[in-house]
């Protein structure tokens, strides 16, 4: 696997009608104030990213910007795993096949790809996301003279919709409570969502809330099968290494996986000075004496201290520590992260994001992120 970085473009895919009428019926016929909030769910693989992308290019018809938030921290739409974002988008998507790296107005890194290690804090920062967006995009006061514009948001689930993931979805449906639901429905019924407003009990106002079911797309304008199991594992480190290639500027030539290693080997990293940190593990706990070997060659989140009592800390992006001077007092870290942003940083979370194998193993390649003679062996 030496050809970078982006999967290949798929065909043009192929929007069913049904799938055409319920994005133009969300859209055209919902009032602009309040505007729409919208949440997609359903099964691993049954479509959301794809119906959520072309809903983004619908609402682009009406309005001049939409607000995205991503809770799927196994592939999200505009940031690498392990992320759950809001982003404004100003722009169509011109390939409905294919997600692109976007730099989201507020994130937080929940450090893996699935939220079963920790359900409460992978609500926690939905729910913030959503009163984010509240706050700025959606309950405007009047009395304020110059309010921001009102704007719609979708909201894009992950797949997994049993158990506790069931659970989860039901908990962000009903906090949110958004004007529309699109439930995305394929042929393996056992895996479906249950049928009608599942997120409701039965005394519960269905309120005005509307449902729409769809079924998922599975053929092309050629009659292909679009929705084809893909690589999770294979996409999750493409999005990484797509990433931190924003390290470099857009015209110099790294279209390989060997010449990104090189590229990333060879390029000056920031110092940071380590008293100028604070370092949190997520989902873990670390002996005080082994932090720093934890660290060192690990993806980390970059994030601002959270000045409140629930120690939600805003996320400015990802950072590689490739390397730890502890005689200096000094971290060393890659990142594509402008200074200027950088500047606000003085927290690292470390959690299970990991750096792609295929860039530690390039022949010919000596890996930054592999020496352990930066770190004290006693």
């Amino acid at each position: 696997m030496s050809s970078l970085l982006e999967p290949e473009n798929s065909p043009n895919i192929f929007i069913p009608e049904e799938w055409s009428e319920a994005a133009e019926s969300i859209v055209f016929d919902s009032p602009t104030s309040p505007p729409p909030v919208v949440l997609i769910c359903g099964a691993k693989n049954c479509g959301k990213s794809t119906f959520s992308r072309h809903l983004l290019n619908v609402f682009l018809q009406r309005y001049k910007k939409v607000v995205y938030l991503d809770s799927d921290v196994g592939q999200p739409e505009f940031t690498p795993p392990g992320f759950l974002s809001l982003t404004v988008v100003d722009k169509l998507t011109p390939d409905l096949s294919t997600p692109c790296l976007k730099t989201p107005e507020r994130c937080f890194f929940f450090g893996d790809v699935s939220s079963k290690r920790d359900p409460t804090a992978y609500l926690s920062y939905a729910s913030r996301l959503y009163d984010y967006y509240c706050k700025e995009y959606h309950s405007i006061n009047k009395t304020q003279e110059l309010a921001k514009i009102e704007l719609p948001l979708i909201v894009n689930t992950p797949g997994w919709v049993k158990g506790v993931g069931y659970e989860i979805l039901v908990d962000m449906l009903k906090y949110i409570a958004p004007s529309y639901v699109v439930k995305i429905n394929i042929s393996a019924e056992s895996k479906n969502l249950p049928a009608g407003e599942f997120w409701l009990e039965e005394e519960e106002d269905f309120g005005s809330t509307n449902l729409i079911e769809i079924r998922s797309a599975r053929q092309d304008a050629f009659n292909r099968s679009i929705l084809v199991q893909k690589d999770a594992s294979l996409m999750r480190d493409l999005r990484i290494m797509a990433y931190f290639r924003q390290c470099f500027p857009k015209d110099c030539s790294i279209t390989t996986i060997k010449e990104l290693a090189h590229a990333l080997a060879s390029h000056p990293p920031y110092q940071v000075p380590i008293s100028s940190i604070k370092i949190r593990h997520l989902h873990c706990q670390v002996p005080s004496d082994q932090i720093f070997y934890s660290l060192n060659a690990t993806i980390v989140g970059l994030a601002e201290s959270s000045k409140t009592s629930e120690n939600l800390s805003w996320c400015v992006g990802l950072g590689i520590i490739r390397g730890i001077d502890t005689s200096k007092g000094l971290l060393y870290v890659i990142t594509p992260v402008p200074h200027g942003t950088l500047e606000k940083v003085d927290l690292l979370l470390q959690g299970f994001i990991q750096i792609p194998s295929c860039l530690l193993q390039v022949k010919g390649c000596i890996s930054p992120y592999m020496s352990a003679n930066i770190l004290p062996t006693s």
